[in-house]
């Protein structure tokens, strides 16, 4: 907490009613120590009228002022403070309080900074130092974050698949409509996830805008119940194989919580071995057409508070895959 001025320190003072301006003071400085900030910065006030070059007056009254919350009053009386005594050291560390409780941290440190250099030995200033270095750290690392948030770009992390999808799809299978349904699916799927921390279980699939019946196969399948058991999990790949060839779609996207993976069956001859995963949050994303067969892990963590997900991980889709191919195979067209 700040500390008002001992009624003994003069800074600057002028000559004439020094008595009066003391006892003013002092009995501020009582107010502000019994937490009455609102009576004590009105007897600084009546101070500083009796000696208006008082530096001293100044900081007490700055110390209130930031205990009352009133933060652009006691910027201007820490600025005063400076003017009136620009090698005292009180003044920038007043001025450096302020602008912390502005959240104007970069501005803070300098102000610290400076009080340091008149008084080197300041344990409470190298105290304030530090804590505002770790908070200009956390405020950088906290935009970087709501940054990647915002700003999804999964196109960056499957950029390799696009000449991969043109050899195998052909021009005449129109790969790049794919790949942005495959783009568009994964966008979707992690800024779900930044602002909830979950997802619904679903596969959703890219339909043939000529040959799909859109009143009788819809875009999206719920999975929620594919993963309880191995029963469950056959006759949901089984639903999802047909639904995938009556309706005609050209590819699909599985989108899953790994928590809602409640039997380690799921990955093909894995059974209870560890996986390297097995501590961190995340989902599973798997991509399927007749041509290719791609899956991955997006793992996610807390950082400021704040969900992120990391780049997303290929995994073996040979050893891992969340459900068995949906496609009957194709030959690549090249």
């Amino acid at each position: 907490m700040a500390e008002a001025e001992a009624g003994s320190r003069r800074v600057g003072s002028s000559e004439g009613g020094g008595g009066k301006e003391t006892s003013l003071k002092d009995k501020g400085n009582e107010y502000f120590k019994e937490g009455n900030f609102l009576k004590a910065a009105a007897l600084y006030t009546q101070a500083i009228k009796q000696d208006p070059n008082n530096s001293a007056l100044y900081s007490n009254r700055a110390a209130a002022f930031l205990q009352l919350v009133k933060l652009n009053k006691a910027l201007a009386d820490a600025e005063t403070t400076i003017q009136l005594s620009p090698e005292w050291e009180k003044g920038y560390f007043r001025k450096g309080c302020i602008l912390e409780a502005m959240e104007r941290y970069d501005d803070a440190l300098a102000a610290f900074q400076t009080a340091l250099q008149f008084n080197p030995k300041s344990a409470e200033v190298s105290r304030k130092i530090k804590r505002i270095s770790q908070l200009v750290k956390d405020k950088k690392r906290a935009q970087e974050v709501e940054n990647l948030r915002s700003n999804v770009n999964m196109a960056k992390h499957l950029d390799h698949l696009k000449i991969e999808m043109s050899e195998k799809c052909g021009s005449e299978e129109g790969w790049e409509e794919i790949f942005s349904f495959l783009v568009e699916t994964m966008e979707t799927a992690v800024k779900s996830w930044h602002e909830t921390s979950k997802l619904d279980p679903r596969v959703y699939f890219l339909l043939d805008k000529e040959k799909t019946e859109t009143d009788k196969y819809a875009p999206a399948v719920n999975i929620d119940k594919a993963f309880e058991s191995p029963h469950t999990h056959s006759n949901c790949f089984s639903f999802l194989r047909q639904y995938a060839e009556d309706s005609f779609s050209r590819a699909a996207c599985l989108v899953t919580p790994k928590s809602i993976i409640s039997y380690p069956q799921v990955w093909k001859g894995q059974g209870p071995r560890k996986w390297r995963h097995g501590q961190q949050d995340g989902f599973f994303f798997q991509f399927e057409t007749a041509f290719l067969r791609k899956l991955w892990f997006i793992p996610s963590s807390n950082e400021q508070g704040q969900t992120l997900c990391r780049d997303p991980e290929v995994l073996d889709i040979s050893a891992h895959e969340v459900l068995p191919r949906l496609y009957k195979e194709k030959q690549s067209n090249s």
